[in-house]
């Protein structure tokens, strides 16, 4: 009896679920750095992610199985191996980068084609908010045509590795529907 109610209490609470978060990007967008700020709570001196990072977050009773994939353009091709069992999605925007912001447009769309992440939410996390060169969330959003996405749940927001600015009001977002389209 004592296991029912256990077992009810979990799933209404959804304590101890594992979900499985992918943080992905281009090169130098700052992935890690939102990594690290979410799991130790300050910024530490990254260097370019070769292959990935994975890392389990313990957030308000959810556990968060988090892989930073590297951005780099000879890497993201094996993206696609990190995609099944993925609830989540952190894409990653340097704000400051407008050169490249069709890249990873381009990008975004290719990745969100796959039948592995149709069901998974995706959260747009325009970092570098702090400078003054970053572009504003409704250009971002504009030039990532986030508005056609009309079959996934999603999100863009301005934040700041350096500053902690953004990203937990991003991750509370994200675990809110994760949990959301999770429930048994």
């Amino acid at each position: 009896m004592g296991q029912l109610f256990s077992s009810m209490f979990d799933k209404l609470f959804n304590i101890n679920k594992d979900f499985r978060i992918l943080i992905l990007g281009l090169d130098g967008a700052g992935k890690t750095s939102i990594l690290y700020r979410l799991q130790i709570g300050d910024i530490i001196t990254t260097k370019p992610t070769i292959g990935f990072n994975v890392e389990t977050i313990n957030y308000k009773n959810i556990k968060l199985n988090v892989w930073d994939l590297g951005g780099q353009t000879s890497i993201r091709p094996y993206w696609r191996c990190y995609y099944t069992n993925t609830q989540g999605i952190i894409f990653v925007i340097d704000s400051t980068d407008t050169e490249r912001l069709n890249i990873a447009s381009t990008e975004l769309r290719t990745m969100l084609q796959e039948d592995e992440l149709k069901d998974a939410c995706l959260l747009v996390l325009c970092n570098k908010q702090d400078l003054q060169t970053a572009q504003s969330i409704d250009k971002i959003n504009e030039a990532l045509q986030l508005y056609d996405l009309k079959d996934r749940n999603w999100s863009i927001l301005g934040c700041s590795a350096k500053t902690g600015d953004g990203i937990t009001e991003g991750l509370d977002w994200l675990i809110d529907v994760v949990k959301e389209n999770n429930v048994e």
